[in-house]
């Protein structure tokens, strides 16, 4: 007869787990190995390592957080007070990263790309959790190649963070769903928060993770603790909406939306609903939590902006990790079916290549921003001369002169009354337009920096001064052409340069 250990628990035959369908992910309680989140992450951080500095150059958001951030803390304050508050918290991170860092712009942007590391890590655990760690790491590694993505991981703004800190909020509310545990409903609402004081337009994104509690199965609780999290954000966030709000001339520039922006928001969500009606029935969960992620943010500002334009691709870029999720997940489910494999690894490897020579080169020179600092400071400092004039068309462009401020040494601005850091503004304070008027008269030569041709005229009266005065009185010697900007001089009549 055989016999036991006395201590020895009996054994009871083993049970078999039902097997869950391709593309369901583990179960909630499961806790497999995560590593695998950290390719996506190490993926991410190299491809934006890659021309990080984008051969010298800045653009004129970049500018404004360059400018702001390096003032003192007292003047950083007071700035927030008249313009900007809606960066105010990003702006207050980098005035301590400058502080230690230094501010040079590898310093300026790699915040950003760390911040689209970790929210690369955060997407694969996302798609880990829902559709196994296969499909997890794809959706990683489709986050780290999308352009928007490669683009904003290597910008001196706050749309990264805001990135990660809603994927890491997605992150914590399905695990809070899962778990029914309370402090991950307040780490949820904490996470969110800080992603909405960044940018108050993530909040669209808790908008979103509500709309997937309405795709069964229902919970009360969760329904109840998501409520009470959303509250708890919009109560936190409502004195910056109320400053912000206050400042609307900041998004003045923001047009109706045209052709390419509706392509850019069109596109990206038909490929989520394709590679949504490519998943097995298993992959409820995550269609119901990416899809709201990648279509609802988008939309709204969409539909807004037929009574006031806001949308701007920029502002909702955490939609990106939605289109990952889909893709990643669509990916793992054809790759599970052997006839598929050839084919996929062909339109795979030309999606990488198409996504990491042109589109990546493309991301990485001045050309893919809305101006080139850099080159118009190279075109005033090669015609202007000591004593000219100077003119800023529209004022808001005073802001190209952060980039080098050198080479703008010796000319007069004719329009200031204020610079930027002493009037605690972004552009400067500008005098009344009868003021611009006589100094001008007052001037031989006047270095005029424009937008593009084909750009909006600005109707402001001290704008159409400027212009009236430079007609009136002045010729056009020449205009430098530079990307996103027009460096023109003006001179009496009989003054011009020969050359």
């Amino acid at each position: 007869m055989a016999l036991t250990e006395p201590d020895a628990p009996a054994r009871r035959p083993a049970l078999t787990a039902p097997r869950r369908p391709h593309g369901s992910g583990p179960a909630p309680s499961a806790r497999p190995s995560r590593r695998f989140a950290l390719i996506p992450a190490v993926v991410t951080l190299v491809v934006g390592l890659w021309g990080l500095t984008r051969q010298g150059s800045m653009w004129r958001d970049e500018a404004a957080t360059y400018d702001v951030a390096r003032r003192t803390l007292p003047e950083l304050l007071r700035t927030l007070g008249s313009a900007d508050a809606v960066h105010g918290a990003y702006y207050l991170l980098m005035h301590a990263v400058f502080g230690v860092f230094g501010d040079s712009l590898a310093v300026l942007r790699l915040p950003s790309l760390l911040a689209m590391s970790a929210a690369a890590a955060g997407v694969a655990l996302l798609g880990g959790r829902l559709a196994g760690p296969r499909a997890g790491l794809l959706a990683g590694l489709v986050f780290a190649l999308l352009p928007a993505v490669q683009r904003y991981g290597q910008e001196g703004r706050s749309y990264a963070l805001v990135c990660a800190a809603v994927t890491w909020a997605t992150w914590l509310f399905v695990r809070a769903r899962d778990e029914r545990a309370p402090r991950l409903w307040l780490g949820y609402g904490a996470v969110a928060l800080s992603g909405c004081l960044l940018h108050e337009f993530a909040v669209l994104a808790v908008a979103a993770h509500g709309v997937t509690l309405l795709v069964p199965p229902y919970s009360r609780g969760d329904g109840r603790a998501w409520t009470g999290a959303a509250v708890g954000v919009a109560a936190a966030l409502a004195p910056l909406v109320v400053v912000s709000s206050r400042q609307s001339e900041q998004v003045a520039w923001i047009g109706p939306p045209g052709a390419a922006a509706l392509l850019g928001y069109v596109v990206p969500v038909l490929v989520g609903l394709l590679s949504a009606a490519l998943l097995p029935a298993g992959a409820r969960r995550l269609r119901a939590l990416a899809l709201p992620l990648l279509v609802l943010p988008g939309g709204v500002l969409l539909l807004f902006s037929a009574i006031l334009p806001l949308y701007v691709d920029r502002y909702v870029v955490y939609a990106q990790a939605g289109l990952a999720l889909l893709l990643g997940a669509a990916l793992d489910h054809l790759w599970h079916g052997r006839r598929h494999r050839l084919p996929l690894a062909v339109v795979a490897a030309a999606a990488v290549a198409v996504a990491l020579v042109p589109v990546g080169q493309h991301l990485r020179g001045p050309e893919s921003r809305r101006d080139d600092l850099g080159a118009v400071a190279r075109a005033v400092d090669a015609h202007g001369r000591p004593g000219d004039g100077l003119l800023y068309m529209p004022g808001r462009r005073r802001i190209w002169q952060v980039a080098d401020p050198a080479a703008y040494t010796g000319l007069v601005d004719l329009a200031v009354r204020t610079d930027p850091r002493g009037s605690d503004t972004l552009y400067g304070v500008e005098l009344p337009a009868a003021d611009i008027r006589a100094r001008m008269l007052a001037a031989d030569r006047i270095v005029a920096l424009r937008d593009p041709a084909g750009e909006p005229v600005d109707q402001a009266a001290r704008e159409e001064v400027k212009r009236d005065v430079l007609r009136a009185h002045f010729r056009l010697c020449g205009t430098t052409e530079v990307h996103g900007a027009r460096v023109s001089v003006f001179a009496r009549p009989g003054r011009c340069d020969p050359a």
